[in-house]
């Protein structure tokens, strides 16, 4: 039997937390004992220039280290990069698209269904939870809960990654992102 490998590709532009988003998904994993590779993709790293991330699991050992070219799973925390980057390239038949956005109805979403009505595409407002709960425009915890929901905790659990959000951060940067993870949870589309 092959080895169940789920890809993971993550959006955004530099300063939003992206490649802490691919960090927290894989530490979340080894918590689980699970078999992880995560790391970022980007050109000259620059504040807003569009960026990719990609988190790798596994229930096996997998010995595959390449950039993630056909995901399972693409997590976009910057809705303006739905116009810019085809965010769905490569992506599986029948796969997940998570679009942080305050409008579901957004022509751009839209126009992604219609382009691949093969997927499933669901929408949280990532970027209100962030500014509400963590005082910071950084999606990066905002949007885990919405990817743990929508898997039914499969890929990675909601505890798991609430306990790697306490091993990276501390004070009430701890709290609140937690709570911004738990309320993406809850509030997803």
């Amino acid at each position: 039997m092959a080895k169940e490998i789920i890809d993971i590709r993550l959006h955004g532009r530099g300063g939003q937390g992206v490649m802490t988003s691919s960090y927290l998904i894989a530490e979340a994993a080894l918590l689980e004992n699970k078999f992880v590779h995560a790391f970022p993709s980007f050109g000259p790293e620059r504040s807003g220039a569009p960026i990719a991330a990609f988190a790798r699991i596994s229930d096996e050992r997998f010995y595959v280290k390449t950039e993630i070219y056909e995901p399972d799973i693409v997590v976009v925390q910057d809705p303006t990069l739905l116009g810019q980057v085809d965010v769905v390239l490569g992506l599986k038949n029948g796969g997940l698209v998570i679009v942080n956005t305050d409008d579901p109805n957004a022509i751009e979403v839209q126009n992604l269904k219609k382009s691949r009505p093969d997927i499933k595409i669901a929408t949280v407002n990532a970027s209100k939870i962030a500014s509400e709960e963590i005082g910071i425009k950084a999606t990066n915890t905002a949007i885990l809960g919405a990817l743990i929901k929508l898997t039914d905790e499969k890929i990675i659990k909601l505890n798991s990654v609430k306990n790697a959000i306490q091993a990276r951060f501390s004070g009430p940067a701890q709290t609140k992102n937690i709570k911004a993870v738990e309320r993406s949870y809850n509030e997803v589309n």
